[in-house]
Parts: structure tokens; sequence; C-alpha cells
């Protein structure tokens, strides 16, 4: 009953904090907006990703990444930028991340790590169609991007049907025998479509070397694990949370590694951690304080909640309810990406309302 209470007080409170739409359905020439992501830069600007859906709201079609910028904290954000553009075809998946570890970029060097595909997923899926791995590279804080960069070859293997990037941001480890490294959560699907979606699993890419080269990690074992995120551990080993796409469990999967994030242990459902068979996000406040954010309601996507977890995410000891609908609903709080502000605060980037906007708002959890 206390932890009842806790949670309203907390939810009013933040119900009562700014919200700030970024991508909104119907403007800038897109039907649709959906799969945020968020970055901080060294300056401490904000870059929020989404796909800009020209024509429906439909994975599938004429799909772009936008970007919009911000330099107080999401107060207020620039016009909208298009990064990347397939003609007509899927351009999306955006999983940004920033390299601050090489020295030829003292500001800091941006990579966003993205998905093209020529068919729908479920068509990928029965081996009609392909999607393949790109990146674009930035060194002026977001305003011009390099050309893309295919690394499909060094990230997909034959056989690998369905492929997506995370969704939300990338990671680089700070500490320990893998400082430096970029790591990218992926889920693919292998052979023919198989019941309760056990042609997926959860792995990931990384690179060492600032991007020249790619290898693909181990994948964590357990079939129908799917979209993945990731954050650093102490020790600088790595803690990866999945959907779980079989829905047998309404339930989290999670796993560590020890190695940077090259092969998995310890994989299993993290009973603390409901979801609808929806995306999650997970970032480091620092060594041992994650901070996680999903759909906490077990029925639907609903009652986005951020988890605070002080002992690298084997406990969760806080829990924060920051939206949820007013009434019930199918779908009122989707995907979510989360970035960390101050040592107090986290902003979360998330879709609303039945997809039709993505928003802003700043948490203070401490």
């Amino acid at each position: 009953m206390i932890r009842t209470l806790f949670l309203i007080v907390v939810f009013a409170a933040v119900a009562a904090s700014q919200e700030t739409v970024v991508f909104q359905s119907g403007a800038d020439g897109n039907a649709s907006y959906r799969i945020p992501a968020i970055v901080k830069l060294r300056s401490g600007k904000l870059l929020a990703f989404a796909e800009g859906r020209k024509d429906h709201a439909g994975d599938f079609g004429d799909v772009n990444i936008v970007l919009r910028t911000s330099v107080d904290n999401g107060k207020t954000w620039s016009a909208m930028q298009d990064v990347v553009d397939n003609a007509r075809l899927q351009a999306g998946n955006p999983a940004p991340v920033v390299d601050l570890l090489d020295e030829r970029y003292p500001k800091g060097r941006i990579f966003l790590f993205y998905n093209t595909g020529d068919q729908s997923e479920g068509e990928v899926r029965k081996g009609n169609g392909t999607r393949e791995v790109w990146y674009k590279t930035s060194i002026d804080e977001g305003r011009t991007w390099s050309d893309a960069v295919n690394i499909t070859r060094q990230v997909k293997r034959a056989g690998w049907r369905a492929y997506a990037n995370t969704p939300g941001h990338a990671l680089q480890i700070t500490k320990g025998n893998y400082k430096g490294r970029i790591f990218v959560p992926i889920n693919y699907s292998k052979g023919d479509p198989q019941k309760h979606f056990a042609d997926y699993m959860a792995a990931g890419f990384y690179s060492d070397d600032h991007g020249k080269t790619f290898k693909i990690s181990d994948d964590i074992g357990i079939k129908g694990s799917n979209e993945a995120t990731a954050a650093e551990l102490p020790d600088g080993g790595l803690l990866l949370n999945a959907r779980n796409q079989r829905g047998d469990q309404k339930l989290r999967i999670t796993a560590s590694s020890s190695d940077g994030g090259a092969t998995w242990n310890s994989a299993g459902i993290d009973e603390n951690l409901p979801d609808p068979i929806c995306e999650g996000s997970l970032v480091n406040i620092n060594s041992r304080t994650l901070a996680f954010a999903n759909n906490a309601d077990p029925d639907r996507r609903d009652r986005l909640t951020l988890r605070i977890s002080f002992d690298a995410g084997k406990t969760w000891a806080k829990s924060i309810v920051v939206d949820a609908a007013p009434t019930p609903t199918d779908s009122y709080t989707a995907y979510s990406d989360i970035v960390v502000i101050d040592k107090k605060r986290i902003g979360i980037l998330y879709e609303k309302d039945d997809y039709k906007r993505i928003v802003f708002r700043v948490v203070k959890w401490r």
C-alpha cells in the first residue's frame, strides 16, 4: 500500500513537468513518426532521431531518418532535418552513439547506425527481400553528415533474414579492457518463420577501432528474444535487455557479458520488469546506477515507467510512472529512449497517444 501511494505521488509530480512535442504526425511532410532515439553530446546538445514515415504509420514504405536538436535540455527544438533518405524505400531503426574516445575528434564523433529494407519485415522473414546495415557520422554536432557506409557483410551472417538495430541509442564502453568499444544491440531472424517467433534472436555487433571494422557478438541463446538495449557494467562488461517476442511471459529478457558484449551468460527472464511485448531503453547514470524505461503494463502499451537500479541492474529500487492513459486505451505510450541530463534528471523521448506524436519530458529521479 505504501508503494502504491508513492507511485501515485511521483506520477503527479512528473505529470506537472514540461512535455514538449518533438515530432507530430502529419507535420513536416510525414504522415507519422515512430522509433525515437536520443543522445547527448559533450557540449550538452541533445539529438533526437526518429523515422519519418511519409505515407502512413506502417513500418515499411517510404521511411526516412529525421533529426531535431535542442540546446536547452529539451525545452525547445530546432527545425527538422532529413539525415537518411532511401528514395521510396525504407531507412529506419536509428541507433546513434557518440564516440568520445577517439583522439582525432576531441569534441566527439557521432555515429548513426541504421537499416534499409526493400520488403516488409514479414516478407524478409520469409526469405523475400533483404535488410542491410549502414552508418553515417558527424563531427559538427549533427549539422552535416558523411556519406553512408555499408557494413552489412561485417555484421550480418548468411542465413539471417529480418534484421534490426536496437531500437534506441547504441553505446560506447568507457573503462576496463574494452574501453572505447562501440556496441550496437541487434535482433535477427534465421531460417524459415517459426511458431511463437522462435526464429528471432537478440545479439549485437561492435567495433574496437572507431568504426573501421566490426565484429558480430554471440547471440544471447534465448529463442524469441527481439529488440534489445544495453548498458555498461562496472567492470566494463555489458547488460543487455531484450523484448520477449514469444509472449509466453510478459516480462523482459536480460543477459550479461564479462567481455564487452562478445559473449553472454546469465541469460533469462527478469521477473521485476513487466512488459507488453514492446521496446525498452537502458542507460548508465554512472558505473553502478542504471535507468530503464518501458511500458510497465503487461496487457497493453501504456504506463511508461522509469526504473532506477543502484546495483547494475540486479534489482530496481525506484519506479516512477512517467505517463499513463487517463482512461483505458489500446496504446497510449509505446517506444521510448532515455538520456542522462545530469546527476538527478533523465530525459525521455517517447511515442504517445496511439503514435500520434513523439514527445520529450525531463524526469527528476533523485
